[in-house]
């Protein structure tokens, strides 16, 4: 299997093995890699993965797509990942949180959320990368991140020999627990930056970096090559099919479903559009899949696009609850854009979005969309009411970002009347958002201060703060730094000359 971007010219430079993909993060013409075919899973294939833990799911599963990985190298590698003591919680545990509706937590690694799950493997896939390749340079990994992934990759890159990190973040697009997990940050290969914008100038920053040859070319003479850790790098998207499979196959071991061709439907909380395409991968490959329904807050423009064929990021951007779906351009839709439309069309949409801030979709593109997808959003109440309903009706707490997804699911479920199996992604633990998740569950109580509001949660519902969390006020602050987005290159550059 090969590697093609999403605006494939044709060009051999940009054909490549898995884990040069992973290496370069971008393709060269600004494309994102996509497998050129897609791996079959049939019933046997999901009966032989259901007598297998996590780790030894996610080796084979990464097996399909990575074959220049062995699977051994890959076993090794996704055992020291999913470690008990990384996800004392287990790495994907499914939990019923009401009738028919189940919530699959994918939050109980070192930093309380689901970008774990990628993040605790794509270091090490990545460090064999450069041995495959015979790389002596050092990768410089940069993100930008709307809040999790940020403390995710950091925690997975720190450390690591031969790899650098850098992470830039909206200064007041996170939440306080969010930001001081960033600033804490140990490691002697990392750096954290805070940008004046929010999440858009972040991203859009990194991938006018990437894009620079010849600031490329500046790295490249101090011994440093860019790579990627957000979800448009292959290496972060390829590990998040694996917990669709692998939740389809605990619901077949505890007798949820009743055979292996029997259909579920996900709703997954949507950001950046990468956890929902992993969903989309699962589908295509073979698992029962029926719909996909994509969550969004108030920051909508993919609800939108489902309903419409539009998509148009021109429009009032808004600081919500739930601040890691806080973004307008979704990187990985072109990726969804190009399984449907083809390379051709799917560049010409890029190209649109990048001169105007909009495109639309023709309308049998938009059909074959529809088929799979629905796109529904939730505001800041709605949000706040599903929390305080789960917890208090059914005894289920979330938080900020999983409660748009539910609210999205009874949504969905009260349109259609569906009586499908329906698995929603729980994507961070409601102690990253405990402030938030405390005024929803008790909206007449007030807010409280950010690290009070630990204490205050776990007071209130009798839960317990999970370990990640458990004393962050506590620790030394080494990340301060602010600057315009504009000067992210001069960030990237004194950073790699330290």
């Amino acid at each position: 299997m090969n590697y093609i971007s999403t605006r494939q010219t044709g060009k051999p430079e940009e054909i490549c093995t898995a884990s040069k993909a992973i290496m370069r993060g971008l393709a060269p013409d600004g494309g994102l890699y996509v497998p050129d075919s897609i791996p079959s899973l049939d019933a046997s294939g999901i009966r032989e993965l259901c007598k297998m833990d996590y780790a030894e799911r996610a080796a084979r599963v990464l097996s399909w797509f990575l074959n220049d990985y062995t699977e051994e190298e890959l076993l090794e590698d996704c055992k020291a990942a999913y470690r008990a003591s990384a996800f004392p919680g287990g790495p994907a545990p499914l939990v019923r949180a009401r009738d028919g509706v189940y919530a699959l937590e994918l939050w109980h690694g070192p930093t309380a959320a689901f970008k774990d799950m990628a993040l605790q493997i794509m270091p090490r896939l990545l460090s064999r990368a450069l041995g495959k390749n015979g790389e002596t340079r050092t990768a410089l990994i940069l993100v930008a991140t709307s809040g999790d992934k940020g403390k995710a990759a950091l925690e997975g890159y720190k450390d690591i020999p031969q790899i650098r990190i850098q992470v830039f973040y909206p200064e007041k697009g996170v939440s306080r627990v969010q930001q001081l997990q960033m600033a804490t940050q140990t490691g002697d290969n990392v750096s954290v930056c805070a940008i004046r914008g929010n999440f858009d100038d972040a991203q859009s920053g990194v991938k006018a970096i990437f894009s620079d040859r010849t600031f490329a070319k500046t790295l490249n003479a101090r011994g440093t090559f860019l790579s990627s850790a957000n979800s448009i790098n292959w290496g972060r998207l390829a590990p998040q099919i694996v917990y669709y499979i692998s939740a389809y196959c605990d619901l077949l071991n505890r007798g949820e479903i009743k055979g292996t061709g029997e259909s579920v439907d996900f709703c997954v909380p949507t950001g950046n559009f990468g956890n929902i395409f992993a969903a989309y991968l699962a589908k295509r490959m073979g698992l029962p899949i029926r719909r996909l329904i994509c969550a969004s807050n108030r920051n909508d423009v993919l609800t939108e696009f489902f309903s419409t064929g539009r998509y148009d990021r021109k429009r009032e951007f808004h600081l919500t609850m739930s601040p890691s779906m806080d973004i307008l351009i979704s990187s990985n839709l072109e990726r969804l854009l190009w399984a449907v439309t083809g390379p051709e069309k799917t560049a010409a949409c890029m190209e649109q979005l990048r001169a105007s801030g909009e495109y639309t979709v023709d309308r049998e593109s938009m059909d074959r969309i529809r088929e799979v997808f629905t796109g529904f959003s939730a505001d800041e109440s709605q949000t706040a009411k599903t929390i305080r309903t789960y917890f208090e009706k059914y005894g289920y707490l979330c938080d900020t970002h999983t409660a748009v997804a539910l609210s999205a699911a009874d949504r969905y479920l009260q349109e259609t009347g569906s009586k499908v199996p329906l698995i929603v992604d729980s994507t961070a633990s409601p102690y990253k958002f405990a402030a938030d998740v405390c005024a929803s569950l008790d909206p007449d109580a007030g807010k409280p201060e950010p690290l009070d509001a630990l204490d205050v949660l776990k007071a209130r519902t009798g839960t317990e703060i999970p370990y990640p969390l458990a004393g962050i006020g506590n620790r030394a602050v080494r990340f301060t730094r602010v600057a315009d987005a504009a000067d992210m290159p001069k960030e990237v550059l004194a950073f790699a000359e330290a």
